[in-house]
């Protein structure tokens, strides 16, 4: 067996999010969020689930910071609920909702853990929804004076933060799609949300450096190795235009002040909204960028598209006879060795953190209460192979997070999909270490482990 190691000091962590783990969404004055109003709608989550108490992590901070440390974790990301510390998405903060947040960074910092907070995971107050939501553009301001606001309150023991989770997947399907909160079915107001997205991305960022000096900053983007669904030269082009709405349309506006092409029509400035000016404020400083990955994407040119873009996904996977999760998706950790150095070569070697990459399988206690969940174990001895594959080719990749820490609610699909390190029963709260968390533990504290598989 081959040994995988990391270098010195890379951070070992696992990640959850407010609405998917916290519950209390009725307790110390927080407000609506749209997952909240999305949730309680019937007919859109499946088995009608909601995160009215989720994993009741707000009620089990020190029951989770210890999972935290017994799963040896140096990094610990979370997210900020915004309906916590403006239940309307604006005014002064509340003090009951920075509070919880303190007590949990303090038991991490305590523990030597390092926080790592992201200022928005999905849970858009409510009231900033029925005032346009992401499309509108004084959201953009909104969310700067929270941005400030928070690291204002926590940045004095907190030093590394990102701004958005995922904003591709939120935009895309809370606006567009429709599948998601706020489940709108509208392309414009997607146009529209991804550049105040950008927007608030760049005003939030300088919010932020106006308040605490020496701050790390970025953002956790989703990304898909997008590969040809075919061998025509058209379908190469085709998965590069996906590559660019989904991977890079939030990176190179902060980076570059500038959209990527990914219409063969040209960018649709009007419908998106953009002015004179803007794209210079959709510059960030950041200084490092995460990488979240689930899957890649192979593509085909599509000739009809009213929208412009003219590409078709034709599916994820490598074939029928692929290795896939209990969720339908493809077990393929090549992709994330293949992003990571794509954004090395074209970012000239930016910092890399990969921020979320997990699986979703079943198992549950045997009879002596034991999770065997060997097949999440092999996926991880795979992915993790595949960082260490990159940071060899020279990508500067600093830490890598589990999703996730417990198995939670996982937005449309409810209380159906298990992605934990740790089980949980969802009807009493229970937490029980998988043996993928234990093995997870010792990867930890070894800063590498034997490879029991063979990589191509």
């Amino acid at each position: 067996m081959a040994r995988v190691s990391f270098p010195e000091g890379f951070q070992w962590g696992t990640a959850t999010a407010s609405y998917q783990i916290e519950g209390g969404v009725r307790e110390d004055g927080r407000g609506e969020s749209i997952w909240d109003r999305f949730s309680h709608t019937p007919g859109n989550v499946l088995g009608g689930d909601n995160g009215d108490v989720a994993c009741d992590s707000y009620h089990r901070l020190a029951e989770d910071v210890a999972l935290l440390r017994e799963l040896r974790c140096t990094s610990y990301r979370f997210s900020i609920a915004w309906p916590r510390i403006q239940p309307e998405g604006k005014g002064p903060i509340l003090e009951a909702g920075i509070d919880y947040y303190r007590r949990l960074v303090d038991a991490l910092l305590a523990c030597g853990i390092r926080p790592f907070p992201t200022l928005y995971h999905w849970d858009l107050p409510q009231r900033l929804e029925d005032d346009g939501g992401w499309p509108e553009r004084d959201t953009a301001g909104r969310f700067a004076d929270y941005a400030g606001a928070v690291v204002g309150a926590l940045g004095d023991r907190v030093a590394d933060w990102m701004i958005f989770n995922e904003p591709s997947v939120f935009t895309s399907l809370g606006y567009a799609l429709g599948v998601h909160a706020p489940g709108r079915r509208d392309v414009d107001a997607f146009l529209r949300a991804t550049h105040v997205v950008n927007l608030a991305q760049g005003e939030a960022c300088r919010a932020m450096r106006s308040e605490h000096s020496g701050l790390r900053i970025g953002t956790a983007f989703n990304t898909s190795a997008c590969e040809p669904g075919g061998d025509d030269e058209a379908d190469a082009a085709a998965a590069e235009r996906w590559h660019a709405l989904t991977n890079v349309w939030f990176v190179e506006p902060a980076l570059l002040g500038r959209y990527p092409d990914a219409f063969v029509t040209g960018l649709p400035a009007d419908r998106m909204g953009i002015r004179d000016g803007d794209l210079e404020r959709t510059r960030a400083d950041l200084d490092f960028l995460g990488i979240n990955l689930y899957n890649r994407t192979l593509l085909r040119h599509q000739g009809e598209d009213p929208n412009g873009l003219h590409v078709l996904p034709v599916g994820p996977s490598g074939g029928d006879e692929g290795e896939k999760t209990d969720f339908g998706w493809e077990v393929w950790p090549n992709a994330l060795r293949d992003i990571l150095l794509r954004f090395t070569r074209d970012y000239d070697t930016p910092v890399l953190e990969v921020t979320e990459n997990g699986c979703a399988y079943g198992d549950g206690p045997d009879e002596r209460g034991h999770v065997a969940d060997t097949r999440r174990i092999r996926f991880y001895e795979g992915y993790l192979a595949a960082v260490a594959e990159a940071i060899a080719a020279g990508a500067d990749v600093r830490g890598y997070h589990a999703w996730s820490l417990l198995d939670n609610f996982e937005w449309a699909e409810g209380f159906s999909q298990r992605f934990g390190l740790v089980h949980v029963d969802f009807a009493t709260g229970a937490r029980t270490v998988k043996a993928s968390g234990r093995w997870y533990a010792q990867v930890a504290t070894e800063n590498g482990f034997e490879a029991s598989l063979e990589r191509d």
